[in-house]
């Protein structure tokens, strides 16, 4: 008895005993890319999986880059609200101390 494979289940994973995928009647002729062999598919596995790891790597790279670039920018964005708070806090003591000196002057 040969049981089907379905798309989510295949009979087998390897691509050369996989029925090629056959155009259906609801699509367009012309719309569906040709039917191509696998000839050479173990050779660019091979190198496939090697490309696939470093562009994971690279991408990992660039979103931790990024990561780090926006905490920079927030870490900034925060020392610059405590300084201008810190010299908000600054004018108002100096005002204080000149109302307290023109106070004692005018006494």
């Amino acid at each position: 008895m040969t049981t089907t494979g379905t798309i989510d289940r295949p009979l087998t994973h390897d691509p050369k005993d996989q029925a090629p995928m056959k155009p259906s009647n609801s699509e367009p002729a012309g719309s569906a890319t040709p039917d191509f062999t696998t000839t050479g598919a173990n050779d660019s596995r091979q190198n496939r999986t090697r490309e696939m790891q470093l562009i994971q790597e690279a991408l990992a790279r660039a979103h931790m880059h990024e990561r780090q670039r926006a905490a920079e920018a927030e870490r900034q964005a925060i020392r610059l609200a405590t300084a201008r708070r810190m010299q908000r806090r600054a004018e108002r003591a100096s005002l204080r101390a000149r109302r307290a000196l023109a106070m004692a002057v005018m006494q």
